[in-house]
């Protein structure tokens, strides 16, 4: 957020701060929320670097487009399981998986 954006709202008396303030997230779940953010965006990089499209990817996981749709929106139903087994069957090597991992922060 823009400086004087972030002042004027504090002028009119609104509390600015993260979602981590505003959920009460400890340090473990920030770092567990980043990192289903990062794979969810590993998801749509991987599949999109090989040509697939959300259906193609749901027919190799056995899964629905819409399940996919969810994955790559950061859906919090979707387990890390599911994240990992996406980012592999997407065409991702362990190399690239980890690579987004140790990247985790939005």
């Amino acid at each position: 957020m823009k400086a004087a954006k972030r002042k004027r709202l504090e002028q009119s008396g609104w509390r600015v701060g993260s979602a981590e303030d505003f959920f009460e997230l400890s340090k473990e779940e920030q770092a567990l929320v980043e990192i289903k953010l990062a794979l969810a965006d590993a998801v749509k990089i991987q599949r999109e670097k090989h040509h697939l499209s959300q259906s193609a990817l749901a027919a190799r996981m056995r899964s629905s487009q819409s399940r996919i749709a969810k994955i790559e929106g950061g859906d919090p139903s979707v387990s890390l399981d599911l994240l990992v087994r996406a980012v592999l069957a997407a065409g991702a090597t362990k190399e690239e998986l980890a690579k987004a991992l140790t990247t985790a922060s939005r």
